[in-house]
């Protein structure tokens, strides 16, 4: 194959990310013979390569494709379509059949057998080597526009120009990938930062920094917003972190941006217990626990004895003050915190490590059916680029694996219909 102006290519894959492969793979697999992937970097799949701390979440162990679609904060509704076709059970067994075991994890996380990331890397690049698709790296493509005799033409910079058919765009949040889109009709939503850590201005508390706590109540409000989370938080040197936060921040993302990262956060820390719950509770302790001290008797289980002590601190209880001895006063002030720590958000940690974001290409403009431009005929858009985002946990790229097999088999289609 030699890719040139005047010998139209079938398909040119812009982007060498786990949705570039995925189409770039399913088309040729269904028989599309030319099939060109373009990144601009000297090694594709480097997201894959550092996600999961090198282990690579590559989809989460959610059946249902209405319930997976709930994990998406941008695209819930318009990714069922998607997602009924090819979801994380199809995804699990395309795996397999290209020898790539997964592997659930107690969380419904699912990882490699051999649990790291370069085995995702390996078995995809093997496949697409395999099925024919023609890589080439340092190939940043700068201009795409409309061939005038049919397909489109492709320029930039490590590549001479190049005609296709069909152009898949599946640039992920780079910038370059939203301008092309631009260039051809599209109009995107400006990308805003997604799954972060909240900064918080909380001393007594960021002191516990490395203390995990389960079934955490997360409850943010924003204007007229409001938006809530209940599950694993991290507490860090600058604030709070783990599953519930970043859950948090990637579904008031937009909010937190169009704020400034600056609010209120009311963290209930009782498990569930609630005001009533956790009065019942110190109650007892005070009958049950009445010769012994706070800090030795802690209430709540479920709470590290030094985040318990913390808010003793918080609360301006003596920790060695007996149970029997404690003031009334003092106790609402616990149950206060414990049920409905009011915290200041000051705002954001960095970005998690798969550097996701908000925004892309508007969904209204794409046919999810087969991820075709609904502006620009023969253009196909997949993964990060569009509008639509998970929450942590692998959803990012189960919704890239749906949208590169997606657009592969549309393209495959229209191959095997001209033929």
């Amino acid at each position: 194959m030699s890719p040139s102006a005047s010998s139209p290519l079938d398909l040119i894959v812009v982007g060498g990310g786990p949705a570039g492969y995925m189409a770039a793979i399913t088309a040729a697999e269904q028989g599309v013979r030319q099939v060109l992937l373009l990144e601009g970097t000297p090694e594709p799949l480097q997201k894959v390569r550092i996600s999961g701390g090198g282990r690579c979440n590559v989809t989460h162990a959610c059946w249902d494709p209405r319930e997976l679609a709930t994990h998406y904060p941008r695209g819930s509704r318009p990714l069922r379509g998607p997602f009924s076709r090819f979801a994380c059970g199809d995804a699990i067994a395309w795996f397999d059949e290209h020898g790539l075991t997964l592997v659930e994890e107690p969380d419904g996380r699912m990882f490699p057998q051999q649990n790291r990331s370069e085995a995702v890397i390996q078995c995809l690049q093997k496949a697409a080597k395999a099925s024919g698709v023609q890589l080439r790296t340092k190939a940043m493509v700068q201009q795409v526009r409309v061939h005038p005799e049919g397909g489109f033409v492709l320029e930039g910079r490590g590549l001479g120009p190049l005609h296709g058919r069909c152009v898949m765009l599946a640039t992920g949040g780079h910038p370059s990938g939203r301008k092309l889109a631009q260039s051809l009709g599209h109009r995107v939503v400006p990308p805003v930062p997604s799954l972060f850590s909240l900064t918080l201005q909380a001393p007594a508390l960021t002191d516990c920094s490395g203390i995990a706590v389960d079934d955490v109540g997360l409850d943010l409000k924003l204007g007229n917003q409001r938006f809530r989370q209940t599950g694993r938080v991290l507490i860090t040197h600058r604030g709070l972190s783990g599953p519930a936060t970043l859950r948090l921040s990637a579904f008031a993302a937009r909010a937190l941006h169009q704020s400034r990262y600056q609010g209120e956060l009311k963290v209930d820390w009782s498990a569930g217990q609630g005001r009533q719950g956790m009065e019942q509770r110190l109650h007892q302790w005070r009958r049950e626990q009445a010769r012994r001290t706070l800090s030795a008797a802690n209430p709540c289980e479920h709470l590290p004895r030094r985040l318990w002590q913390a808010f003793l601190t918080m609360a301006g209880v003596e920790a060695e003050r007996r149970w029997a001895d404690l003031p009334a006063k003092a106790e609402r002030q616990l149950v206060e915190l414990l049920c409905g720590q009011s915290l200041s958000i000051q705002g954001r940690g960095p970005f998690g490590e798969e550097f996701v974001t908000a925004g892309g290409v508007a969904l209204g403009e794409v046919n999810l059916a087969t991820m075709e431009s609904r502006q620009c005929p023969g253009l196909y858009l997949a993964g990060e680029l569009l509008d639509v985002d998970g929450v942590t946990g692998g959803f990012n790229f189960q919704a890239c694996w749906s949208g590169g097999w997606s657009a592969g088999r549309a393209v495959a289609a229209i191959f095997k219909r001209s033929h």
